[in-house]
């Protein structure tokens, strides 16, 4: 991987009309054919996708033999915001295999999403297992263990059958040979990809044919967005805008969203900020000729900055 400085600026924060920081990366997009229109810094370098690899995964449990649809087939492919719904769906997965939350190995965690967060602890709760972003991911697969008589305590290893059809389900998608392994931050196996490579994959999901697994998670997650993230989340503002999109977001701001022309993007903001990947989608979308008469690229790229209870500035995409 090049240094950071060797990449180019994606977004750039703007304070009081003084540029007072720069956020780099690398970004691809495809056409409709899948080939590369556009690209910027090293999209063919390996990188670990984090949650954007969720989709592969829950193929990876459909091919298991799990029994699963619907809105519990979107959470499975999820980083959810631990709102109530999302905490149901995940007790119902585990519950259809006779589990409860103790079989979860998620780390306990807040909710992902803030107000989320801030109203667990200002009613007295605390750090869970089940309140983890990626607990809908682990009790799938928890489900689909049970479904074949697979050990569940060690469910995470590597070598476990359903960690190997995740990494069979992701190297198929992306048709790359994993260039590095590691541990996500859930405790499951992380398997390094391209940034093309995760673009095509999603490309792949939206043109599989109807009742293959891929395709099964991919109508899942478009039918049931608000359980792919939350209420208050880009990748459900953005599924519930533009028909037929497919959109996920990973920790260390990869991103990626696929279309139903068979066009797609896929980013990564090197130093992991958050705050660029609004404005770097938003631009992305824009690039793409997305259109949202509601305002909902708009809302995805404002990204404010304040001083002294007053908005001075942005993050703002610099492509």
């Amino acid at each position: 991987m090049p240094q950071s400085s060797a990449l180019p600026v994606l977004a750039e924060v703007i304070r009081s009309g003084f540029t007072e920081g720069h956020h780099r990366g690398s970004l691809v997009q495809l056409a409709a054919d899948g080939t590369v229109e556009f690209a910027l810094g090293t999209p063919d370098a390996p990188l670990f996708p984090r949650s954007c690899a969720k989709p592969f995964q829950a193929v990876a449990t459909l091919r298991a033999g799990l029994a699963i649809e619907g809105e519990l087939l979107a959470l499975a492919a999820s980083s959810h915001s631990a709102e109530p719904f999302h905490r149901d769906a995940v007790r119902r997965i585990l519950a259809s295999a006779g589990l409860t939350e103790d079989a979860l190995q998620t780390p306990p965690d807040l909710p992902l999403d803030p107000v989320e967060a801030e109203a667990l602890l200002g009613g007295g709760g605390r750090r869970e297992p089940i309140m983890m972003d990626c607990s809908g991911k682990h009790a799938g697969w928890l489900a689909a263990c049970v479904a074949n008589g697979w050990d569940t305590a060690s469910y995470l290893d590597p070598a476990h059958p359903i960690q190997l059809l995740a990494r069979e389900a992701l190297e198929e998608a992306t048709g790359e040979t994993v260039a590095a392994a590691g541990t996500d931050g859930c405790g499951a196996p992380l398997l390094a990809v391209s940034l093309t490579g995760l673009a095509r994959g999603f490309r792949g999901l939206l043109a599989a044919e109807p009742g293959t697994p891929q395709r099964r998670v991919a109508d899942a997650m478009r039918a049931h967005p608000e359980y792919v993230a939350g209420t208050r989340r880009a990748d459900t503002w953005l599924m519930r805008a533009v028909p037929g999109a497919l959109a996920k977001m990973g920790a260390e701001a990869v991103q990626v969203v696929a279309l139903p022309d068979g066009r797609a993007v896929a980013f990564k903001i090197d130093d992991g900020a958050e705050r660029a990947r609004g404005p770097v989608l938003a631009q992305a979308l824009r690039r793409l000729g997305v259109e949202t008469p509601d305002g909902t690229v708009d809302r995805i790229g404002s990204e404010p900055l304040h001083g002294g209870g007053a908005v001075v500035g942005a993050v703002r995409a610099a492509f």
